[in-house]
């Protein structure tokens, strides 16, 4: 199995879609299979610029149901029936995104031909979301006017490092004995000794973690889910300069998710979800002062994609 993880920025804005900033949307792929992270108005276009792929698509995960983070979900609903036989596809979000599909279906008589499962917040419910083969998708709640969640994306553990050394001492000849012992299974050597797997490999080592977190003020859910990420993908809705208008409206600044991401040891981040009011020439405000708080920081674009390993 592949290591890595594609991520895709298709919309890096908030509030609403301008001109030259898309809503915030993010995209994993991970073994072929696509994540998506919110929904706004029009997200369906930058996913066919950028090739992700109906088919592929297993998951949608809804923040909050505002407007610029759900509005999407149809045009990407009606998108995904225009091949034949899609698979079922698994929308996670708040209670009333159930509804809100249900409704929109209903009143604009939508022509769904696969299953929509729908798993909704609620509390006690537990913190994973969502499971497959590839990844484990876990949510928390978050601090914003309206019920608002916040999700973190693993790859499933893997095994540790093979050593041939260790093997051939143990009297493991080369070859397929090898393979059955690095997926799992015991093997019998010559001798009619049994070898077994943990007698070979070296200690399991975890897969890529990856957070997004958008429309919160700082809250201990933010914290849980930027704790050691490789990747978190950030609201930076304001500069410190409108930062009463964030504590009204109950989002971050640009200076907090730096600061928050920088001492949950988050690898790298990409603030999304920017102000409208921020135009070309304010973004390199936006990075420097996400630099002096987080060595790692990059303000999201639209467009922009990167890969990366699971860590050693």
């Amino acid at each position: 199995p592949s290591l890595n993880m594609d991520c895709f920025v298709l919309g890096s804005g908030g509030m609403m879609h301008m001109p030259r900033r898309r809503l915030t949307s993010v995209a994993l792929r991970h073994e072929g299979e696509v994540y998506l992270f919110d929904c706004g108005e029009g997200t369906q276009v930058p996913y066919k610029e950028l090739h992700l792929g109906q088919r592929a698509l297993r998951l949608v995960a809804i923040t909050h149901l505002h407007a610029d983070h759900v509005l999407g979900l149809p045009g990407m609903l009606m998108l995904r029936s225009q091949m034949p036989d899609p698979a079922p596809l698994t929308l996670l979000g708040p209670p009333g995104l159930e509804t809100f599909i249900t409704n929109v279906r209903r009143d604009l008589a939508m022509y769904i031909n696969y299953e929509i499962k729908v798993v909704a917040w609620e509390p006690g419910k537990g913190e994973v979301a969502y499971e497959d083969e590839h990844v484990q998708v876990s949510w928390r709640k978050l601090n914003h006017s309206v019920l608002c969640l916040g999700y973190r994306l693993e790859q499933h553990q893997r095994p540790g490092r093979f050593d041939p050394d260790v093997a051939l001492d143990l009297g493991v000849p080369r070859g397929p004995l090898w393979g059955q012992l690095q997926q799992g299974k015991e093997v019998e050597v010559p001798d009619g000794t049994v070898v077994r797997p943990e007698q070979v490999m070296g200690p399991s080592r975890r897969g890529l973690r990856v957070a997004f977190v958008t429309d919160t003020a700082p809250c201990p859910g933010m914290e849980v889910l930027l704790q050691g990420a490789d990747v978190a993908f950030v609201e930076g809705m304001f500069l410190s300069e409108h930062a009463e208008e964030g504590v009204q409206k109950k989002h971050l600044t640009v200076e907090q998710a730096a600061a928050m991401a920088h001492q949950a040891g988050v690898g790298e981040m990409v603030l999304v979800h920017l102000s409208p009011r921020y135009v070309e020439k304010d973004l390199k405000r936006v990075a420097e002062e996400a630099g002096r708080h987080h060595p790692n920081a990059v303000v999201g674009t639209d467009g922009l994609t990167f890969t990366r390993g699971a860590p050693e």
